[in-house]
C-alpha cells in the first residue's frame, strides 16, 4: 500500500461508476450507478448543505459507518471491551493503494485499540466487492456486535425487492414502496432461511426486467445475516449489509482478527435483466464454477423414499441409462439403522442389514451402464436414536442445561468442534476412497435453535466449520462434485456456493410452484447452478397432476435431472421421457452459458422466460400458461435481447408435445415459423397461440444464413 492519507477513486466497469473518496477518515462512497465517464471528478459536486438545528457539518456515511462522527443511523461497527469503552470509534486512514478497479485501505483507531482493513473492487461484469476486517489490537478483549458494509443507492429508489418463501415454496419475489422507512432482512435461523434469502433489491419505481435502475447486494455468508435499506435517517437513501452476530457470540481477543463475509452488489440501468447479468457473469467467471456440460441426474428419493432394495435399484438404473441420464444418485436410507426418519443420522457407515455386501453392488451396476454415481449425506445433523449420540451426546450444538427442540427427530452437531470435523471428514473420506462416488448430495434440514457453543451463541463458529469441513473434503477428493441442499433452498448463497456446485433448488417437483421458484433463483444465480428435475405427474407436495410436456419445460432451463419412478412407466412412457431427457441434452450448452432474460408479460396467467446464446445466434424462450386466463388472447409474446438487426427464424419445439387450447385458427407461425428481425421480435413480438391452462411452448430462435 502507498502512504497516502486522504484520495478519489473513480472505479469504472461494464457502464457503472463507482466513486470513493477519503479526507484522511473512513472511505465513503459518493457514487455508485451509471457511468460518470471520463473526466477528474470535483468532490465539490457531491457536497451537501448544512442546514440548522443539527450538527456544524454533514455526517458523512462512511463504508463502515461511524456514529461518532453524526451518522445517526444503524453503525456499521458495533462493540465495546469489558470497561464499556471503545464503542464509537473514529479510524483515520494510515494507507492506501488505488487501482484503475481497485481501492485497498487500512485504518486505524488509538485511542480504541482497533485496526480495520478496506478492500473495494469492481469486477469486468459490473459486480462490486467489498470486504472488510477488524482487528483488536488492545491489551483486552474486545466484544464485536456488527460489523457492517454501507453503500448509498440512487435517490431515486423507491422500492424494494426481496426473495423468500417457506419449505416447498422457496425464492418468491416480494415487492414493497421504500419511503420514509427501513425496510430489513434479517434472518435468525443459522442458515439463509427460506424465509428470507441473503439479498435485497432496490430500484426506481416501476423497475422490472428491462427497465428501470436497480441496485442489487447479496450477502455470501451461510449463515445469520443483516440486510438494511435506510430511507430515513438523513435523506440519503443506503443500504447496510452484514452478518448478524448474535449476543456475546464474538469477543475478538488481543491481537486477534474478524473478517467480515464478502458483500457483492451490482447496478443496472436496464432492470432486472441487467443484474442477472452481472452476478451470473461473476459466479461463471469462477475459477472453481462446474464444468460442462452438466450430466442430467436421476435422484432415487421420490422413486424408492426409505426402500433399499438392491435388485429394484438396479432395475432403476437400467431404466435410468435407458432415457438418457449421466448420473444416478442414492438418497437417504443407506447407512446405520436409517430405515425411516427418526433414525441413524450420523452414522455414515453402509448399513448391512440393507446392503450386506457393501454398496458395490448398485455403485458397480450404475458404472457399468455408464453413468455416475451420487450419494446422499446430512453431516451436519444427528437422531437421538443412533449410535453417534449415544457416544457423544455432548457433540450437539446446544446449551446442555436446557432440553434441546427437535426438528425433523434430529439435532445439530457442533461444528465449530475440531473433534466434530474430524470424526465427520474420517467417516465421509473413507466411503469417497472406498466407492467410486463422484457426486454428494449434502443435506441439512433443521435450523439452528439455541446454538451454543462453548458457553456463547455459536451460528458464526459453525458456519466456518461447514466451510473448513466442505474445504477439506474438496481438497481430499477434488473430483467429487457437491450439491448443497437444506431441505431445499433453504441454504443459497455464494458463500456455500464457493465450495459447492449446485443448489436443489426446492424439495418440490410441482411444476408450477417450480416455475415462481427458478424464476426468482434465476435473478442472482445461473440456471446451470439449479437444480430442476422432472417428477412423477402428481406433484407429491401438492398432489396436482401436470402433463409430461409441462413439467419437462419447467425443469428445462436448469441442471435436469428426474425425480420419479420409472419402473412405472410402460415404453411409451419411457420413450416420451427419453425424448425429453434429449431436448435437453441438445440445448444445455445454450442453457448454460446463455444470458437469462425474464420476460415482462401482462396477463399474469402467462410466465416467459429465455436464454440467448452469448453471440446472439440462438436462443430459447418457454411460455408457460400457468392459470387459465380472462382473455383468450393474452397479448404478444416480446422476446428482448437478441440483435436487434440480424434476421431470426422462430419456430416452435415440437418434441414437449404439449396440446395447444380449442380455436379455429392458430398463428400461421405456429406450425409454420417466422422471419423476423431481432428489433421486430423485441418490439412487435409473437401473438401467441390459445393456450390450455398449465401447458407450455418452447420457441427456438435461430439466426437466418
Amino acid at each position: 500500500m502507498t502512504d497516502e492519507r486522504s484520495f478519489v477513486a473513480h472505479l469504472r466497469r461494464r457502464a457503472t461508476s463507482v466513486v470513493v473518496a477519503s479526507s484522511g477518515g473512513m472511505p465513503e462512497v459518493l457514487w455508485w450507478g451509471h457511468d460518470l465517464g471520463d473526466g477528474e471528478i470535483d468532490l465539490a459536486q457531491f457536497e451537501r448543505p448544512v442546514p440548522g438545528g443539527g450538527l456544524d457539518h454533514d455526517p458523512p456515511f462512511a463504508i463502515v459507518a461511524e456514529a461518532a462522527r453524526g451518522w445517526a443511523g444503524r453503525p456499521g461497527l458495533e462493540g465495546s471491551r469489558p470497561d464499556g469503552s471503545a464503542g464509537q470509534p473514529v479510524f483515520g486512514l494510515t494507507n492506501c493503494e488505488v487501482g484503475e478497479h481497485h481501492v485497498d485501505a487500512a485504518l486505524v483507531d488509538l485511542h480504541a485499540a482497533l485496526e480495520l482493513t478496506l478492500g473495494i473492487a469492481l469486477d469486468e461484469h459490473g459486480v462490486l466487492r467489498v470486504d472488510v476486517s477488524v482487528s483488536n489490537t488492545g491489551d483486552s478483549d474486545y466484544r464485536l456486535d456488527a460489523l457492517r458494509v454501507g453503500i448509498p443507492v440512487g435517490d431515486h429508489a423507491a422500492e424494494v425487492l426481496t426473495f423468500g418463501g417457506r419449505h416447498n415454496n422457496e425464492f418468491g419475489i416480494h415487492r414493497s414502496s421504500w419511503g420514509r422507512q427501513t425496510v430489513t432482512v434479517e434472518n435468525r435461523r443459522g442458515r439463509p432461511a427460506h424465509e428470507r434469502a441473503p439479498s435485497m433489491i432496490v430500484g426506481s419505481p416501476g423497475f422490472g426486467e428491462e427497465q428501470g435502475d436497480v441496485w442489487a447486494v447479496h450477502l455470501a455468508w451461510s449463515g445469520d445475516v443483516d440486510i438494511a435499506a435506510d430511507g430515513v435517517t438523513d435523506g440519503r437513501r443506503v443500504v447496510q449489509v452484514g452478518e448478524l452476530l448474535r449476543s456475546g457470540e464474538l469477543t475478538l481477543g488481543p491481537r486477534e482478527c474478524f473478517e467480515g463475509p464478502t458483500v457483492l452488489a451490482a447496478f443496472s440501468s436496464f432492470g432486472l435483466s441487467g443484474i442477472s447479468d452481472a452476478f451470473h457473469g461473476h459466479i461463471r467467471a469462477r475459477k472453481a464454477h462446474p464444468k460442462f456440460p452438466r450430466p442430467v441426474h436421476l435422484n432415487t428419493w421420490e422413486a424408492v423414499y426409505f426402500d433399499h432394495d438392491v435388485d429394484r435399484l438396479r432395475a432403476l438404473a437400467d431404466r435410468a441409462a435407458e432415457v438418457g441420464v449421466e448420473r444416478f444418485v442414492l438418497d437417504d436410507g443407506w447407512f446405520g439403522s436409517r430405515r425411516d426418519d427418526t433414525s441413524g443420522l450420523g452414522d455414515w457407515v453402509v448399513s448391512s442389514d440393507v446392503w450386506p455386501d457393501g454398496l458395490d453392488p448398485i455403485v458397480d451396476h450404475v458404472r457399468s451402464l455408464g453413468m455416475g454415481f451420487g450419494l446422499w449425506f446430512e453431516p451436519e445433523m444427528v437422531n437421538l436414536d443412533s449410535d453417534l449420540y449415544r457416544q457423544h451426546p455432548d457433540w450437539v450444538l446446544g446449551d446442555a442445561r436446557y432440553e434441546q427442540p427437535l426438528g425433523r427427530h434430529q439435532l445439530v452437531l457442533d461444528l465449530g468442534r475440531s473433534d466434530v470435523r474430524d470424526h465427520l471428514f474420517e467417516q465421509i473420506d473413507a466411503l469417497l476412497t472406498r466407492y467410486d462416488i463422484g457426486y454428494v448430495k449434502w443435506d441439512h434440514n433443521r435450523d439452528l435453535v439455541q446454538a451454543a457453543s462453548g458457553g456463547g451463541s455459536g451460528v458464526h463458529l459453525q458456519t466456518l466449520g461447514v466451510y473448513e469441513l466442505i474445504d477439506r473434503i474438496r481438497a481430499a477428493h477434488p473430483d467429487v462434485e457437491i450439491e448443497t441442499c437444506a431441505s431445499g433452498g433453504g441454504r443459497a448463497d455464494l458463500g456455500i456456493l464457493a465450495r459447492t456446485d449446485r443448489v436443489w433448488t426446492s424439495d418440490t417437483m410441482d411444476a408450477i410452484d417450480r416455475i415462481a421458484i427458478q424464476r426468482g433463483f434465476s435473478v442472482l444465480f445461473p440456471p446451470e447452478l439449479m437444480g430442476s428435475h422432472i417428477g412423477a405427474p402428481i406433484a407429491h407436495t401438492t398432489l396436482r397432476r401436470h402433463r409430461h410436456g409441462f413439467r419437462a419445460a419447467a425443469a428445462m432451463f436448469g441442471s435436469f435431472g428426474i425425480e420419479w419412478d420409472l419402473l412405472r412407466l410402460d415404453d411409451d412412457g419411457l420413450s416420451t421421457v427419453a425424448r425429453l431427457v434429449d431436448l435437453h441434452k441438445r440445448n444445455r450448452e445454450l442453457l448454460h452459458t446463455g444470458r437469462t432474460r425474464r420476460i415482462d408479460h401482462p396477463d399474469p396467467s402467462l410466465v416467459a422466460q429465455g436464454v440467448i446464446s452469448v453471440d446472439r445466434c440462438k436462443a430459447l424462450f418457454a411460455v408457460f400458461a400457468i392459470a387459465s386466463s380472462h382473455s383468450h388472447h393474452r397479448g404478444a409474446l416480446r422476446l428482448p435481447g437478441l440483435d436487434p438487426g440480424q434476421r431470426y427464424r422462430v419456430r416452435l419445439v415440437g418434441d414437449i408435445d404439449e396440446p395447444l387450447g380449442w380455436a379455429r385458427w392458430q398463428p400461421s407461425w405456429v406450425a409454420d415459423g417466422v422471419e423476423a428481425t431481432g428489433r421486430q421480435l423485441e418490439r412487435a413480438g409473437l401473438r401467441l397461440p390459445v393456450l390450455h391452462p398449465e401447458s407450455a411452448l418452447l420457441i427456438e430462435v435461430v439466426t437466418v444464413p
